[in-house]
This record gives C-alpha cells, structure tokens and sequence, in this order.
C-alpha cells in the first residue's frame, strides 16, 4: 500500500491506495469524483483527462503513486461559485455534447488547449487537438464551435484586462 497526498481541486486529499492503482481509480473511488471518466483504461478515448500541474493528462495512463504531491484539477474543480467555466458553457450553449460521457475530457482537453494557444486557434488545430478525445455520438462539430467560442470569450476577456 501506499500513501498518495495531492491537491484536488484546491483541497488537499490523501490516501492509501494500492500501488498499481491508476489516478482516474484513485479520483473516482477513493475521492468520489466521478465525472472523470473511465472509458477504455489504454489511452484511446480522453474520457478521463484532467489536469495535473496546470496540463492536461490522461488519468488513466498515471499511477496515483505517480502523481503524489500534484495539484489535479477535474471537470468538478473548473466551476467557480456556482457559475460554469467559459467552456463549459460555449458546450452548453453550442450543443457540444449529446450523452454526455465524453464531456468532462472533452472540456478538460479544451481549457488545456485553450490555455496553451491563447487566441490563436482555428477549426484545423482545435480538431487535430482533439485527435485523443472520442466522441461516438456527434460528428464533433458543435464540440468545435463550443472550443472556438469558449477561446473567443476567454481571449477577449483578457485582451480586455491588458
């Protein structure tokens, strides 16, 4: 067994946990967090992408053990007071998802990338970023439109604060 201390949307967590226990099991069973998702535990579909140290990774490609002394934030961390983060709103306002499993990697992904390309985005890097994330219910277009908008708003938000 090993004892796994990290920071979890701002609160600090510890636990014991197996030493072959993968992150996405140690953020959904031991904390309770389960909107990050488990969708295929080889990588392949970004169901279960959070961030860890401020960039997104797959939860389920790390071990807890691995990510100790981490900061994670998941789809639950990105709201604040009650109100939805810039992305998960352009998904809700652009109809960016349809069931709704792919959602919180998707989003994850998105902020992520967000961050990274400030407001240098357009449809062709947007789509070749979400190459990891699957999506078997829409043809991600809207998922699209949700990421630009989101950039948008979140680009002109700090244009306006320079």
């Amino acid at each position: 067994m090993a004892k796994v201390t990290l920071s979890v949307n701002g609160r600090t967590v510890s636990g014991d946990c197996d030493d072959r226990t993968l992150l996405v099991q140690f953020i959904r069973e031991k904390l309770g967090l389960t909107g990050t998702h488990v969708g295929c535990d080889t990588t392949q579909c970004g169901a279960c992408v959070v961030h860890m140290d401020g960039k997104s990774i797959k939860s389920c490609s790390i071990l807890a053990v691995q990510a100790s002394g981490s900061s994670i934030t998941t789809i639950e961390g990105l709201s604040t007071n009650g109100e939805l983060h810039p992305v998960q709103a352009a998904f809700k306002e652009h109809h960016g998802l349809q069931c709704g499993f792919c959602t919180p990697g998707m989003v994850m992904t998105a902020v992520d990338m967000i961050n990274r390309h400030g407001g240098a985005l357009d449809e062709a890097t947007v789509r070749h970023e979400l190459d990891g994330n699957i999506c078997r219910c829409t043809g991600y277009h809207n998922i699209v439109k949700a990421v630009l908008a989101a950039n948008a708003e979140m680009h002109a938000g700090r244009q306006a604060a320079e």
